[in-house]
């Protein structure tokens, strides 16, 4: 498998990134699960086993901004159709380093496979773990290219007291690796708030191209 977007986000995991001259990088898919988009500033990469001569050909007759090309619905809808996959949304990337020591909240692991979140969880990411606090869970797995990955789910009742701010936090502790990422829907501003307090640093644009 290529390994090329390993090292790209590995390396914007500690500030270095693709140098923002406005090209887009096209690399295989780190595995067959993870297929998709990435937008750094003024640099994108799009990670697919479809033929590069065929994604270029496409970015080049996309209307409107050539930055902006790979993240147009006229790019990204034709290289969902070509790989029969679907998507959610465009999220906002997030990461954060990891931090020493246990978490400033109670948590339980959640061990049973079947449970609604671990479930979920089990459909994008490898090797996820679950834990529960008095109205929230963290969730932890191997999400793209094998970088760990957190989200984090608040009960309505238990919202406006900054559960979510030490639940993305817990995260911090709790993965085993150098930083962590994160993905919020742009649109979820309540979401993003939570993760930037929570110290996760924006890096870029991301769409996740699933399979079936």
């Amino acid at each position: 498998m290529d390994d090329t977007l390993v090292r790209i986000l590995t390396a914007a995991a500690h500030g270095r990134f693709p140098p923002p001259d406005g090209a887009t990088t096209v690399v295989g898919q780190p595995n067959v699960r993870d297929a998709g988009v990435l937008a750094f500033t003024a640099h994108s990469v799009v990670f697919t086993d479809e033929d590069p001569g065929w994604v270029r050909a496409v970015l080049a007759a996309t209307p409107g901004d050539e930055l902006a090309a790979t993240m147009n619905p006229h790019f990204l809808g034709a290289l969902l159709a070509r790989s029969g996959r679907h998507m959610n949304t465009i999220d906002l990337l997030t990461v954060a380093d990891a931090l020493p020591g246990e978490p400033e909240i109670a948590l339980r692991e959640i061990e049973d496979p079947e449970h609604p979140r671990v479930a979920r969880a089990m459909k994008y990411r490898d090797e996820v773990r679950v834990w529960s606090a008095d109205g929230g869970v963290v969730i932890l797995g191997r999400g793209v290219a094998g970088r760990w990955e957190t989200a984090i789910e608040v009960a309505e009742e238990a919202r406006g007291r900054g559960l979510g701010e030490r639940l993305a936090r817990a995260a911090r502790h709790l993965v085993p690796d150098s930083a962590v990422w994160a993905q919020q829907s742009p649109g979820n501003a309540r979401s993003v708030r939570t993760f930037q307090t929570a110290g996760y640093r924006p890096v870029g644009a991301e769409a996740l191209f699933v399979a079936g």
